[in-house]
């Protein structure tokens, strides 16, 4: 989209007037939204399009894991106008969605399912579609997608999402009616190059990414999206939620107040927690289609219901100051991570992932995939000693304090 300000100046009027409906976030308490709790329930869940499947979408949808208390919050999050549910092989929820779904045999076609898993070759998603379909209990998915593109195989070069193998691929699951649409999830530090590559393909239907809402214009990542919301490609935005130092190391002196006293005064006066208001800067974004967000407690997914039910698209201003107030905070995981800290750092371990997997063990309470995924990392990968985390930190965008965060990976996940 080098040269084309249309989608630029669309944006800019939508952020500024206000016209559509858009979503994503991680509540953990907070403010009660504008609206009473009787008022919020008289109303739907806001819906979008998801690109050129035409599908209309909840803009808020609910990422699963394995839990004891996972049937109640999917019961819970159906009642309060969710119809949009995110699973994967390797996140051990799907037994519990074929419970709830056996359970209740009528859901099933009130939602749109997806789920995912991690072929080492597009051909090799085909006969992984089938035993996703067996441990969901269904005889069909809305949607399937390649999980996380490009984080742990060397296989997944980024031609991938273009490739002749991958198109085939995607044409025979839609053919065979097992699953409507085939895509991708990626938060790998060159998912500009994936998204560029799916949008000269075409043929991929769905990306899911780690976004921040905050984006500069004139990153290759602003680009990619852009190309990618220009061919009809449904956006879904993960990972927005950046552990913002909220307490979790002892001695943390930063709490959700300080980031609350930080943000703008008009979302102070609409009463929304700082969560409610990172939830409404993503859906202030036309392209973002729908957000999975990993909610879980009952109070969190009221939190994000209410968010979703109360959005009215913030001004350039509101999310540049919500974005402030959050990046002074500390965060500890970067939304915007393209690996530039890493080469700043003049080193061979993925400063960005360590952070990100910290994150999910410190803020999303994903311990056992934190420490999964750090152990699928090699030595020099995991090895930031000698780096220069000063460097780093200049180059990240979030400014995340790597001297703090880096020893707690080491005490945590090792």
């Amino acid at each position: 989209m080098q040269g084309d300000d249309s989608l630029d100046l669309k944006r800019r009027e939508f952020l500024q007037a206000g016209a559509v409906i858009g979503g994503s976030a991680l509540a953990i308490g907070g403010a009660s939204p504008a609206l009473a709790d009787d008022d919020t329930k008289k109303v739907a869940i806001p819906t979008r399009k998801l690109g050129k499947t035409g599908v209309d979408v909840t803009i808020l949808n609910q990422g699963t894991w394995q839990a004891s208390g996972l049937d109640r919050i999917l019961r819970f999050a159906y009642a309060n106008g969710i119809r949009y549910f995110d699973t994967a092989k390797s996140y051990g929820s799907e037994p519990g969605i074929k419970t709830w779904l056996e359970q209740n045999p009528g859901t099933r076609k009130e939602i749109f399912l997806v789920t995912k898993d991690s072929p080492s070759t597009p051909k090799q998603l085909i006969p992984m579609l089938d035993e996703r379909l067996k441990a969901l209990g269904t005889d069909y998915l809305d949607l399937i997608y390649i999980h996380a593109l490009g984080d742990h195989d060397p296989k997944h070069g980024v031609d991938w999402p273009k490739s002749q193998e991958f198109k085939e691929t995607v044409e025979k699951i839609k053919k065979s009616g097992k699953a409507k649409f085939v895509g991708f999830s990626t938060h790998h530090p060159r998912r500009a190059e994936f998204l560029e590559s799916a949008a000269e393909g075409g043929f991929v239907d769905v990306i899911m990414l780690k976004f921040t809402p905050w984006l500069d214009k004139d990153s290759p990542l602003n680009k990619a999206i852009d190309a990618c919301y220009k061919k009809g490609i449904g956006l879904v935005s993960m990972k927005q939620i950046a552990g913002q130092g909220v307490g979790e190391f002892p001695g943390d002196n930063t709490s959700l107040e300080e980031v609350k006293a930080k943000m703008p005064d008009a979302l102070k006066e609409r009463n929304l927690s700082p969560y409610q208001g990172l939830l409404q800067a993503i859906w202030s974004d036309e392209r973002i289609a729908t957000a999975c967000v990993s909610m879980r407690n009952t109070d969190q997914i009221r939190e994000n219901v209410a968010a979703a039910k109360t959005f009215k698209p913030l001004l350039k201003a509101e999310i540049e100051g919500l974005r402030d107030a959050f990046l002074a905070a500390g965060p500890m995981m970067c939304a915007d991570c393209d690996g530039r800290c890493q080469v700043a750092g003049k080193t061979d371990a993925r400063l960005g992932d360590l952070t990100r997997f910290l994150t999910y063990h410190e803020h999303h309470g994903d311990r056992v995939a934190a420490r999964a995924n750090y152990a699928t990392l090699t030595e020099a990968e995991r090895n930031w000693r000698g780096a220069d985390l000063d460097a780093a930190r200049a180059a990240c965008p979030s400014g995340l304090d790597f001297a703090k965060l880096l020893p707690k990976v080491d005490e945590r996940l090792a």
